[in-house]
């Protein structure tokens, strides 16, 4: 007679299950195993953007020209700041490329939840594809503008700095961390507070004047010079200026305190805009 030989019982396993928290908890990962979408989305935000307008992609020509125009007969006309030896034209449409990709995410990040509150209602995917989307669709019209600084520089006979090949990608590493940052938090309040919309035009223009896209920071009386730095946006276009001017003396501490700012803006961003996701469909 065969025995059967006793299979000793495994012991019950018990799994615990809890909540990410730190850098995990943002989940950055699937960001990666969405990059299609990513793409798609900044495609399509770009071809929306232009759809059935008559002049297409030069609008992103015209904006920042006209508004390099009128900053030449006021600023450097009328009042003749000074621009450190640089023609104004060519000093206050390097401050707008940096500037316009800015606003393309204050603009459109804040509102790009509620925009597509379709998507978000419906399907999953990490939100936050669609406020990265509006930022990075606003490079596609900093590569075209930036065309037009060449040509003004060529025209000006201005030679760019040294070191712009090495500095410039740095800083528009820096200009995206600073728009991506101020473009998470305001969609996640727009989605909330539909007081974002009414608040857009206002912070704009006064953050238009508080960073030095006209002006030359050096007016800027060097006992507040720090705390005018904390003015993110500040230090992005200075460094732009220096790396493609070599205007302005260079990194230096009032540099680390806008990039420090820039940084602590896009990291509690983040963690913002993840603590909020779980509401927005229902908010929505």
């Amino acid at each position: 007679m065969t025995q059967l030989s006793k299979v000793p019982a495994h012991e019950p396993t018990t799994i615990y299950i809890k909540p990410s928290k730190g850098l995990a908890a943002l989940n950055l990962r699937d960001l990666w195993i969405y990059r299609e979408l990513i793409f798609f989305m900044v495609w399509r935000d770009v071809k929306v953007k232009y759809k059935q307008t008559l002049l297409g992609m030069a609008w992103a020509v015209i904006q920042p020209v006209m508004t390099m125009l009128i900053f030449s007969f006021l600023f450097g006309g009328v009042a003749k700041l000074p621009t450190d030896g640089i023609p104004y034209p060519v000093f206050a449409f390097t401050a707008l490329l940096p500037w316009g990709l800015f606003v393309t995410a204050l603009n459109q990040g804040s509102r790009s939840l509620v925009a597509h509150n379709n998507m978000v209602t419906k399907i999953y995917f990490p939100r936050l594809i669609l406020p990265m989307s509006s930022v990075f669709a606003g490079l596609v019209d900093f590569a075209i503008a930036f065309v037009i600084l060449i040509i003004l520089m060529f025209y000006y006979k201005v030679t760019p700095a040294w070191n712009v090949l090495w500095t410039l990608p740095l800083f528009l590493l820096l200009a995206i961390i600073t728009a991506l940052g101020v473009a998470l938090w305001l969609s996640a309040i727009n989605v909330q507070y539909r007081d974002v919309n009414q608040a857009l035009p206002f912070l704009t223009q006064f953050w238009l004047f508080a960073t030095p896209v006209a002006y030359s920071s050096s007016v800027i009386s060097a006992k507040w010079q720090i705390l005018y730095f904390l003015n993110p946006m500040a230090g992005v276009v200075n460094g732009f200026r220096w790396a493609l001017l070599g205007s302005g003396n260079g990194p230096d501490v009032t540099l680390f305190v806008s990039a420090t700012i820039s940084i602590l803006i896009l990291v509690s961003g983040l963690f913002y805009f993840r603590s909020m996701e779980k509401t927005f469909a229902d908010t929505i």
